[in-house]
């Protein structure tokens, strides 16, 4: 039987890239959501007047952009109730709209609250509410922890292969560029710059 690889605490760097590299499907984005960061800054701006609550979310060359759309939406909500809803919903849109074509992410429309973001997400938002990284922490340690070692296992279990079985011997490096490539992976993101963008660090090229 393959012993279970020992993990020290790991940085959150590494933890965090692993959070990306071993999920079965691309992370949700909550910045699109009704409930989330983008829309809630939308609605204290409307209700406050303060313009600024929302620009922090643009980049600077959008900002006249958000600006218009902003004293437009509040002059159209002073009418009535339904117009008010109506210009609150139309800002949020443009608001999420720019704010994802900042990232260089498309826009699909907002999305209902109440949705499954797993578990990443939420405990992300609640160290920020909290104060407190601990719990973030220990679930993208584990994270970490689980995704290597499925890579290690299935790869250790494929090693020992017969000389001249050539078809097996590319499994196993299959398997071995993997696990390693996971190992390299992970890391360049703890030795790396944390305040570096994902989206602007040089992709690493093993040698295999």
């Amino acid at each position: 039987m393959i012993s279970r690889i020992k993990f020290a605490k790991l940085p959150l760097a590494a933890a965090l890239s692993a959070a990306f590299m071993f999920v079965a499907t691309p992370a949700s984005a909550h910045c699109d959501g009704i409930d989330g960061p983008v829309v809630a800054a939308a609605q204290k701006a409307l209700d406050t007047g303060e313009v600024s609550r929302v620009l922090v979310w643009v980049k600077p060359s959008d900002e006249s952009a958000i600006r218009d759309a902003f004293g437009k939406a509040r002059e159209v909500r002073a009418l009535s109730a339904s117009a008010r809803d109506f210009a609150d919903h139309s800002f949020y849109e443009t608001l999420v709209r720019v704010h994802r074509a900042g990232e260089g992410a498309p826009y699909t429309g907002l999305k209902p609250a109440g949705r499954d973001l797993g578990p990443a997400l939420p405990a992300g938002d609640k160290a920020v509410e909290t104060g407190s990284l601990k719990p973030v922490v220990k679930l993208l340690t584990e994270q970490v922890h689980h995704g290597v070692e499925q890579r290690y296992n299935r790869m250790m279990s494929l090693k020992n292969y017969s000389p001249d079985d050539v078809a097996a011997g590319q499994k196993y490096v299959q398997a071995y560029v993997e696990y390693i490539h996971a190992v390299e992976k992970i890391h360049g993101a703890a030795a790396g710059d944390a305040h570096a963008h994902a989206a602007e660090s040089p992709k690493v090229v093993h040698g295999h």
